[in-house]
C-alpha cells in the first residue's frame, strides 16, 4: 500500500474492490472484526474456506489475503493476534463476524505518529467528498 493511501487525507475509495476479487477469482466472503467488549470494528477482511476452517481450529483470527493471494494469520509476525471470541454468520449466509480479544496491543499494520500500532484500521473520518481526518 502506498503512504499517501494510508496515512493520507485525500479521499480515494477503491470502489472496484469487490470486482478485483471476483477478476481474480477468489472463493471469498467479507469478514467483520469485531471487538467483543468494546463493540468497535477493528477492520474488514476476507476468508475463503481454509482461512474459515483454521479460525475455528485456532480460536484466532486466520484470513485470506486478497491482494497477496495468501494465508494470514492475523498477529503471525506482529504479535497482535486477535483470538475468537465466537463465529456469527448473517442471515443469508455470504459474511461472518469474527468477535475477537485482542492479544497485543494494536490491530492495524499501520502505525500512529509515535510508531504504535492502530488499535482500529478505522482511524478517519471522512470531512467531504475528498477529505479526510484522522481521529
Amino acid at each position: 500500500m502506498s503512504e499517501a493511501l494510508e496515512e493520507g487525507t485525500d479521499l480515494t475509495l477503491d470502489f472496484d474492490k469487490v470486482a478485483k476479487i471476483g477478476r481474480a477469482d477468489h472463493q471469498v466472503v467479507p469478514v467483520v472484526l469485531q471487538d467483543a467488549d468494546s463493540g468497535e470494528v477493528l477492520f474488514v477482511g476476507y476468508a475463503n474456506e481454509e482461512a474459515f476452517r483454521a479460525t475455528l481450529e485456532r480460536g484466532s483470527a486466520v484470513l485470506w489475503s486478497t491482494s497477496r493471494h495468501v494465508l494470514w494469520h492475523k498477529g503471525a509476525t506482529s504479535g497482535d493476534v486477535l483470538e475468537l471470541v465466537d463465529v456469527r454468520v448473517n442471515c443469508e449466509q455470504n459474511s461472518l463476524l469474527y468477535r475477537v480479544r485482542k492479544a497485543g496491543t494494536g490491530v492495524c499494520h499501520t502505525r500512529d505518529s509515535e510508531g504504535n500500532t492502530r488499535p482500529t484500521c478505522y482511524y478517519r473520518t471522512v470531512v467531504d467528498p475528498g477529505h479526510l481526518r484522522f481521529v
